[in-house]
């Protein structure tokens, strides 16, 4: 699912490069990598011969899907799993069809080739996190010393330094760096259950073949999660609290940038159709948006951790509908601080704070 179906306006709150990880091929290509993963783990505990994981390995390749079908069966069925196993063990041919999707349930393959598209979003913003730290001690060090004055509950208080009106946009950023690394462990973990999260199906060999699929898939073990959505919840949160120290950054500056104020000058600004002598904060008033739409979009999203039993269609929906738009916002937002940081100038304050 993309985050934001209307093109135009991606170009103003829209990331292509983690938005790509939601789209339709992405996600394909990621059952098809966790499917190939499962049999060449079920091959190794016993569980089908060698030729036919060799075989689905093969078809998994090849797969060339009849998306038609795929949308028919996620209306019908409220998952895409059961209409791809079909194609899949079509593809295969009947001798291994058996052996296809053996034990697991649509969840396991849903689940894990989420994990794997977030650990490829989870390498971009510890990338842009970094680019944004280091741009922001660049600019500490580089101006730290200018004089601008603090304001209090929308006031003038006293004069304080660039550096110091940095570092309440830096240390934020420093600890979502940090979490974002601690995470990412508890996050990037495959699922394997079965129909309800015990691994039966697999005869003993459960825990083996899970293990065996996160070694190939390059994520770490854990035992099922199904109705535990705490991962994903807090993958949320963090989003949410990144964005948020964001767009506490883009207020200041739209602020900062004021006429009356005139203590930062700004890369670029947006010009207006009806006063051409304006040039308008739009960078850093996006940030603000954003950071106000997913805090938003977090209440929302925590609200299919109320899973019940031991899986829930409607939460498991939910969160497909709303962590895509989450993680899009928070990766644009990145990219437009660190534009505006590396841009951005500080002009001294002409108040003297009486």
């Amino acid at each position: 699912m993309q985050a934001h179906p209307h093109p135009v306006l991606q170009a103003l709150v829209g990331d292509e490069a983690v938005a790509s990880l939601f789209s339709d091929e992405a996600e394909l290509s990621a059952l098809l990598e966790v499917e190939s993963a499962l049999a060449r783990a079920q091959a190794g505990a016993g569980l089908i011969d060698t030729e036919a994981a060799r075989t689905i390995a093969e078809a998994c390749r090849a797969f060339r899907p009849d998306w038609n079908k795929l949308a028919e069966g996620l209306a019908q069925d409220g998952v895409i799993v059961p209409a791809f196993v079909r194609q899949l063990r079509a593809a295969a041919g009947e001798a291994h069809a058996n052996a296809v999707h053996l034990g697991a349930t649509s969840q396991d393959i849903i689940d894990t080739a989420l994990v794997l598209r977030l650990k490829s979003v989870i390498e971009i913003f510890g990338r842009r996190l970094d680019g944004l730290i280091s741009a922001l001690r660049d600019l500490r060090a580089r101006e730290g010393g200018v004089t601008l004055m603090a304001h209090t509950r929308m006031q003038q208080a006293v004069p304080f330094t660039a550096a110091e009106k940095i570092d309440t946009w830096l240390q934020p950023l420093e600890r979502h760096a940090e979490s974002l690394e601690s995470l990412a462990p508890r996050l990037l973990v495959v699922q394997l259950g079965g129909p309800v999260g015990t691994r039966k199906e697999m005869k003993g060999h459960g825990d083996a073949v899970a293990d065996a699929m996160a070694d190939t898939l390059g994520l770490g073990y854990g035992p099922s999660w199904h109705s535990q959505r705490d991962r994903i919840g807090e993958f949320a949160a963090f989003l949410s609290l990144l964005s948020g120290t964001l767009g506490k950054l883009g207020q200041d500056l739209a602020l900062m940038a004021q006429n009356e104020v005139g203590e930062v000058r700004l890369p670029s600004g947006g010009g207006s159709s009806a006063m051409p002598h304006k040039s308008n904060p739009v960078q850093a008033e996006v940030l603000v948006t954003l950071a106000r739409y997913n805090a938003g979009l977090l209440g929302t999203l925590h609200q299919a951790l109320v899973h019940e039993g031991e899986r829930s269609g409607a939460a498991w929906t939910l969160e497909w509908m709303v962590l895509p738009q989450m993680a899009v916002a928070s990766a644009a937002g990145l990219s437009k601080a660190q534009a505006l940081v590396a841009g951005m100038s500080f002009l001294p304050s002409s108040h003297d704070g009486h």
